[in-house]
């Protein structure tokens, strides 16, 4: 038990809370395991594609599904998520939406057909934006003061690991034992760091939620602001493209002369690093250049590393893939700062939106480009999602003009 000796004439320190001396570095953690196990499982299954076809014996197009429904679980569930935890708290979301995701990978591992896989892939995704979404929401809240800065760039960091370690650990149990594992792996791991954010998270403060009729007058006129919505579209775009190239690129390593094993193809995605390093770059150009500029050179960055792909060497393939990663990054947080830009009230509905348009762009870009890959392998469906890009551009060229006059217009 601690005890304050008082000396006289002295003046006298603070009582000290001991749950308070460790809850800034306790809640800190939190929101960084947080971010780590929201992506832990989302795109588990993109190094076991090739694995899936064979196991399964199915096309490449029906395992990329595996990828597809749980984006589509992300961006149906993305909007739902804020509102629930504006009802009963966003610690409880949080919370709750951790323990469910280690809950739903156990449960994926005992699919034993396609559809059974599919399925329990989209609950995974149902359940990602109560634990990424919210937190952004709670971060914004709880570091009111001071430090929200910080406190985003921990959970990002968290997000960025969670989404590397979920393609490593596939890969590297996958290896090992059977794709059932990769689940029971990753479910226990995900409830062990769901238990530590129990422990930590500590409760939000009071905050006031918005109404059903104000939320939904609210999306409307999001909807109707043209730069916002062409911002959604940017991030439609953005995702499509890192998981058409991720997706897709597993099959054409996978086969010869390559033949790429899912150890191998799990460590293809620490080009992620790559992208990481460079996106704080983006932040500042950004500010220099302004989005439009930052977001066409980021996407052309990323163009050239596509095209870079279609060379043999597999060195030459892993850097065009770094390249490509370094450019959608950049490019995402363009799209993710002008969202700022565009909004003129209520920017965390925005946010939600963008969400849920970032991941229907990915789970279109699990689907669609399998078509091109089908049809002429990987030199027709880097063709595609070249075109994707471009697109990307022409969108953000035509359409962020407007906001960029006035750019936190109220």
């Amino acid at each position: 038990m601690n005890r304050t000796i008082l000396v006289p004439g002295k003046k006298q320190p603070k009582a000290i809370n001991p749950a308070h001396a460790s809850s800034s570095w306790h809640r800190t953690g939190a929101v960084v395991l947080s971010g780590y196990c929201a992506f832990l499982q989302l795109f588990a299954t993109q190094p076991l594609l090739p694995l899936l076809t064979n196991v399964f014996h199915a096309g490449k197009v029906a395992v990329s599904l595996t990828v597809t429904m749980a984006s589509l679980g992300v961006a149906v569930a993305a909007p739902l998520a804020g509102i629930l935890a504006d009802r009963i708290g966003r610690r409880k979301v949080i919370v709750g939406s951790a323990f469910l995701l280690a809950l739903s990978a156990l449960a994926t591992a005992t699919a034993t057909t396609l559809p059974q896989l599919i399925a329990w892939r989209f609950v995974q995704g149902v359940f990602t934006p109560g634990v990424f979404a919210v937190t952004v929401a709670y971060i914004n809240d709880e570091w009111r003061e001071a430090g929200a800065g910080r406190a985003v760039a921990a959970y990002v960091s968290g997000t960025v690991s969670g989404g590397f370690s979920s393609r490593m650990i596939s890969g590297l149990v996958a290896s090992r034992a059977t794709w059932p594992h990769v689940f029971i792996v990753l479910g226990a791991f995900n409830l062990a760091i769901a238990i530590v954010i129990a422990l930590w998270l500590p409760r939000e403060r009071v905050h006031k939620p918005l109404s059903e009729t104000r939320v939904i007058r609210s999306a409307a006129a999001h909807l109707r602001n043209g730069p916002l919505l062409a911002t959604f579209l940017v991030g439609f775009c953005v995702l499509f493209s890192l998981i058409g190239v991720f997706n897709y690129i597993t099959f054409h390593l996978a086969a010869p002369p390559y033949l790429l094993q899912p150890g191998a193809l799990g460590a293809i995605f620490f080009v992620y690093l790559a992208g990481v390093a460079v996106t704080p770059m983006a932040g500042r150009a950004v500010d220099r250049f302004g989005h439009r500029i930052t977001l066409a050179v980021a996407i052309g960055v990323s163009i050239a590393g596509v095209a870079l792909t279609l060379a043999g060497p597999l060195w030459v393939i892993a850097s065009g893939l770094a390249v490509t990663c370094a450019g959608i990054f950049s490019a995402q947080a363009s799209a993710s700062a002008f969202i700022g830009a565009a909004a003129k009230e209520n920017r965390g509905l925005a946010v939600g939106l963008y969400a849920t348009f970032y991941y229907l762009g990915g789970s279109a870009g699990a689907a669609a480009p399998g078509v091109f890959y089908s049809w002429g392998g990987w030199g027709a469906c880097a063709a595609f999602i070249a075109s994707v890009q471009t697109l990307t551009i022409l969108i953000a060229l035509r359409y962020w003009k407007a906001a960029t006059k006035n750019p936190y217009a109220a």
